[in-house]
């Protein structure tokens, strides 16, 4: 009986062993798609950009070829400024310290991502310096252009249409995420209509 009650004992606590871990998962999975659906909540109500979650945040720093600093910009190296609207989950209100400020045609774009992904609507922003064979005249909206930027996957080579141009000053910047995500490291780009003074 002693052994009877041994294996009963056991086998009951193997299978509610079992259905923990069967339950982790599951939840693991629901509260993944809720911060999914939260965060493209929060990059639609940042500005209406769609779903920047696959963009890269930080850059090497490295810059387009051809691309001028900006002689007296409003936000100057190394000052800070507050981010008025993000492209991104936990960018709006965070805040930036610009690491480089540059005169340029900046421009929000429309286009079919190289790896298959969905259309990508009003991606803001590509600067005039990374569009193949720019030239110096801007473009306008409605031109079709090829992508030389590469701040999101399938970006790189695809056919975009122009949908805004606008030149202004162009700002590289550091800052920490509002959302509590890691620091993000020379993101390019935002204009300086994006930005408000620190106190």
């Amino acid at each position: 009986m002693l052994r009877i009650a041994t294996l009963l004992t056991a086998l009951l606590l193997a299978a509610c062993g079992g259905g923990g871990d069967e339950a982790a998962p599951n939840n693991g999975t629901d509260t993944e798609t809720g911060q999914n659906t939260e965060q493209t909540e929060k990059e639609e109500n940042d500005g209406g950009h769609g779903d920047h979650s696959n963009m890269n945040h930080s850059g090497t720093g490295e810059l387009p070829e051809g691309i001028q600093e900006a002689q007296n910009p409003a936000y100057e190296v190394g000052s800070k400024a507050i981010i008025e609207e993000g492209h991104m989950s936990g960018m709006k209100g965070a805040e930036a310290t610009i690491v480089g400020a540059y005169a340029t045609t900046v421009y929000a774009v429309s286009y079919d991502p190289t790896n298959g992904g969905e259309r990508v609507e009003n991606h803001k922003w590509v600067v005039h310096e990374e569009i193949q064979d720019a030239g110096d005249q801007p473009f306008e909206p409605g031109q079709e252009v090829v992508l030389e930027a590469d701040h999101m996957e399938g970006m790189k080579g695809a056919t975009a249409e122009i949908d805004t141009a606008e030149q202004t000053t162009v700002y590289m910047i550091d800052f920490t995420p509002t959302d509590g995500s890691e620091p993000v490291t020379n993101h390019q780009w935002v204009t300086e209509d994006e930005l408000s003074p620190a106190e």
